[in-house]
């Protein structure tokens, strides 16, 4: 996917210039136009605060169809990959089940390299979410808590709070996680 064309053709959809994109995410609109020429990869964070002055979820941002909402099994190569680019993690992989659109619930699998992370700023959205480490290990900060959890170790919070996520291991880190309402 085209990251910076992506999010042109959503901003002028939308009427909106550069400027204003900016202002309402409270980011340069230089860092809006830096982004449209895909001269550099926001992080998690900052994405997620630029598509919230459209407004529309990540997982939205990367669907390219919609699927069919009558849908109820998916195989392992249906999952959507919903991955931002990420600095420094060309190792983290998001892919969702199924489309969310009209959705409560939003279902992720998650892998994280070795030493890839969300990003050194901590991201937050409107949601909760909880996730079981499959394998690995990830290095999860939820405010001023910070915690390494191992495979069958579990999280539960509300995603309004300050969060990154950091692989830092030598093996993928795999996640099962789900968000509520899909805001990701």
């Amino acid at each position: 996917m085209d990251l910076g064309a992506r999010l042109k053709a959503l901003r002028t959809a939308r009427g909106l210039s550069q400027r204003q994109l900016a202002a309402r995410a409270g980011v340069t609109n230089g860092l809006i136009s830096q982004i449209e020429q895909n001269r550099t990869s926001p992080s998690v964070a900052t994405l997620k605060r630029i598509l919230e002055a459209l407004p529309i979820t990540l997982s939205d941002f990367f669907s390219v169809e919609v699927q069919d909402r009558d849908r109820i099994f998916y195989r392992a190569a249906d999952l959507r990959r919903i991955t931002p680019s990420l600095p420094g993690g060309a190792g983290v992989v998001f892919r969702q089940v199924g489309d969310t659109t009209g959705r409560t619930l939003q279902m992720l699998h998650e892998r994280y390299g070795p030493g890839t992370d969300t990003g050194i700023e901590l991201y937050s959205h409107e949601a909760e979410e909880a996730g079981i480490v499959v394998s690995g290990r990830i290095e999860l900060t939820v405010g001023t808590r910070t915690e390494t959890l191992g495979a069958g170790d579990a999280y539960a919070f509300d995603s309004r709070l300050p969060h990154r996520f950091r692989n830092t291991g030598q093996e993928d880190c795999i996640i099962i996680s789900a968000c509520t309402p899909p805001s990701f």
